[in-house]
C-alpha cells in the first residue's frame, strides 16, 4: 500500500511538473509578439501564397494584413516590409541590426562562397570592398576617367539604331540591344572587354551573367525545404554548376590574359580596368585585406549581374512609358532640342541642364525598381513597431509597393513625371527619401547608383532625341505592354520591340 501511495505521489508530482513546465512554455511564447500574419499551412508555411511574381504577392498581402508582415517560407522565418516608415526602421533606425544579406543555394555557389561583394556578410571583408568601391572603382574620378569609353559605345548604339531605321527593319528587339549596350559599357570598365557581332568574351560573359540573374531570382524549393535541397528536384543545383563552371573559365582566362599583360607593360600609365585594380591589391602585400582570385571573381560577377540588366531594364521601361504617354515623350524630347540642340547627341554633362528628363527616370524608378525586393538579415533580436523580430529571419523590403503607396503618392498607379517638378518635393533617389528607394539605402546602398544615373539618363535621352518609336512592325498606334516577368531585376514579361524612325539625320558627329 506504501508504494502504491508512493507511485502515487511520484506520479502527481511529475503531472504537476509537466503543466507548469507547460504552462512557463506557452507563457514564454506569447511574450513573442511577431507581426501580422496569414493562416499558415503544415510544412509549407505560407510558401503556397507567393506566385511567380514575389513583390506582388507580398503587396496583396501588405494591403490585407499590413505594411509589417510575418511569413514562414517552408523552415524559413520571414518579415515583409511595405511601408516608408517600416523601411526606414529596418534601414536607418536599426540598421546595424539588418546589415547582412540572407544566403541562398545559388548565390553560395556562383559568388564563390560570398567572395563577391552583393551578398558578403557584414563585417571586416565587406567593409573593406564597400571602402575600395567608394574611393576607387565606382568613386567620382574613375567614373568621370571612363566617360569617353561611355561616350564611344552610345554612338555606337545610336548608329546601330540608325542603321536599322534606313534598313526600315520591321522590329528591333531593343531589350537585347539594351543589354549590349549595359554589357559593353561594364564590361569595358571592368576588364577591357566588349561584345561584337562575331562570339568574343565579352559576349560570353553577357550569356553567363543573364543566366546568372536568372538563376537568383528564381525560386527554389531547397531554399525553403531542405529535404528538397538532397534531390535537387528542380535540377536546380545542376544547372548552378554549370553556369558557375562557364563563368570561372571565362574570368580565368581573362585574369591570365590580363596578368601576361601586366608583365609586358609594368609602369604604364593608361586608364586601368577594375580588373587591374583588383590584381593590384592581390599583389599588394600591404594591403588591409589581401584579394584572393575567388574574391576577384566573385566581385567581377557582382558588378555584371548588378551593372549590366538593372541600367538596361530601368531604360526599357523609361521607353515604355513614354511611348505609352506620347504628350510625355514629346515634353522630353522638346526639352532636349532646346537645351542640346539637333546637331549633337546629348552627353552626360548635358543631364544637369534636363529637368523633365530626370523627373521622367525617378517616375520609371518608383513604378518599376530595377530590384524590386531589396533582401536583409537580422543578425539579433529586435523590436520594430512594437513587434519582435528574431534573428535569423529574413527580411524582404518590398521597394516596388513603397513606390505604389497611395498614402504618399498622388494617383500612384499613374505615369507622372510632373510630380517631381515641383521645388517643394525635392526627392532624391540615393536612399535620403524612404518613399522612393530605386538603389537602397544606409551601408548596404548600391555603390553603383552614381555610374547606372548616367548611363540611364543618357540612354533614355539619346533614344528620344534621335528617333520617334513604333510598336511592335509600326502599324497603328499599338501601346506596349507593360506586364512584367520573373526575375531578380524585374524584367518585362515580353521583350520591347519597336521600330525606330530617325528624326534627326544625319548626325554631323555619327558617320552612317
Amino acid at each position: 500500500m506504501a508504494d502504491l501511495q508512493s507511485y502515487a505521489t511520484l506520479f502527481l508530482v511529475f503531472l504537476v511538473t509537466a503543466l507548469l513546465v507547460r504552462t512557463l512554455f506557452l507563457k514564454s511564447q506569447t511574450k513573442v509578439r511577431l507581426p501580422p500574419s496569414p493562416m499558415a499551412l503544415p510544412i509549407l508555411g505560407h510558401l503556397h501564397l507567393l506566385g511567380p511574381l514575389p513583390h506582388q504577392a507580398f503587396h496583396k498581402l501588405s494591403k490585407r494584413y499590413g505594411p509589417l508582415i510575418s511569413l514562414r517560407l517552408g523552415s524559413v522565418p520571414c518579415i515583409v516590409a511595405s511601408s516608408p516608415q517600416t523601411a526606414k526602421e529596418f534601414l536607418k533606425t536599426h540598421e546595424l541590426a539588418f546589415s547582412s544579406r540572407p544566403q541562398n543555394i545559388a548565390v553560395g555557389h556562383l559568388t564563390y562562397g560570398t567572395c563577391g561583394f552583393a551578398f558578403a556578410p557584414y563585417g571586416p571583408y565587406w567593409k573593406f570592398m564597400k571602402k575600395l568601391c567608394v574611393s576607387e572603382l565606382l568613386g567620382g574620378r574613375t567614373i568621370d576617367q571612363f566617360e569617353p569609353v561611355r561616350r564611344e559605345e552610345m554612338r555606337s548604339f545610336v548608329k546601330l539604331l540608325l542603321e536599322k531605321s534606313k534598313a526600315q527593319e520591321t522590329g528591333v528587339n531593343l531589350s537585347r540591344e539594351l543589354s549590349n549596350l549595359t554589357n559593353n559599357v561594364v564590361s569595358r570598365m571592368a576588364m577591357s572587354k566588349r561584345s561584337s557581332r562575331t562570339e568574343g568574351e565579352a559576349d560570353e560573359v553577357r550569356v553567363v551573367v543573364q543566366a546568372v540573374a536568372n538563376l537568383v531570382g528564381t525560386f527554389n524549393l531547397g531554399d525553403y525545404l531542405g529535404f528538397f535541397r538532397k534531390f535537387d528536384v528542380q535540377g536546380f543545383g545542376k544547372r548552378i554548376k554549370d553556369v558557375h563552371k562557364r563563368f570561372d573559365v571565362i574570368m580565368e582566362r581573362i585574369i591570365k590574359e590580363h596578368e601576361e599583360e601586366r608583365k609586358k607593360e609594368k609602369g604604364g600609365n593608361g586608364v586601368k580596368d577594375f580588373l587591374d585594380t583588383l590584381l593590384d591589391i592581390s599583389e599588394d602585400d600591404n594591403a588591409e585585406i589581401r584579394l584572393r582570385r575567388e574574391d576577384i571573381k566573385g566581385f567581377i560577377m557582382d558588378l555584371f549581374v548588378a551593372g549590366t540588366d538593372t541600367s538596361s531594364v530601368t531604360s526599357q521601361w523609361a521607353l515604355s512609358e513614354l511611348i505609352n504617354n506620347p504628350i510625355m515623350c514629346e515634353k522630353a524630347r522638346k526639352e532636349i532640342d532646346s537645351v542640346v540642340g539637333k546637331n549633337r547627341l546629348v552627353e552626360e554633362s548635358d543631364i544637369a541642364n534636363l529637368p523633365y528628363l530626370q523627373a521622367i527616370i525617378k517616375e520609371t524608378f518608383r513604378l518599376h525598381p530595377a530590384s524590386p525586393i531589396s533582401l536583409r538579415q537580422c543578425t539579433q533580436d529586435c523590436k520594430i513597431k512594437g513587434y519582435d523580430i528574431p534573428a535569423n529571419a529574413s527580411v524582404f523590403i518590398n521597394l516596388w509597393a513603397i513606390g505604389r503607396d497611395p498614402k504618399y503618392w498622388d494617383n500612384s498607379l499613374e505615369f507622372r513625371p510632373e510630380r517631381f517638378m515641383n521645388d517643394q518635393n525635392p526627392t532624391d533617389v540615393r536612399g535620403q527619401y524612404f518613399h522612393l528607394l530605386p538603389f537602397g539605402s544606409g551601408r548596404r546602398g548600391c555603390p553603383g547608383a552614381t555610374l547606372a544615373l548616367q548611363v540611364i539618363h543618357a540612354t533614355v535621352a539619346n533614344m528620344i532625341q534621335c528617333f520617334t518609336w513604333k510598336v511592335g512592325h509600326g502599324e497603328g498606334n499599338a501601346k506596349v505592354d507593360m506586364k512584367e516577368g520573373p526575375g531578380l531585376t524585374l524584367p518585362r514579361a515580353q521583350p520591347l520591340v519597336c521600330v525606330p524612325v530617325a528624326r534627326l539625320h544625319p548626325f554631323p558627329c555619327i558617320e552612317i
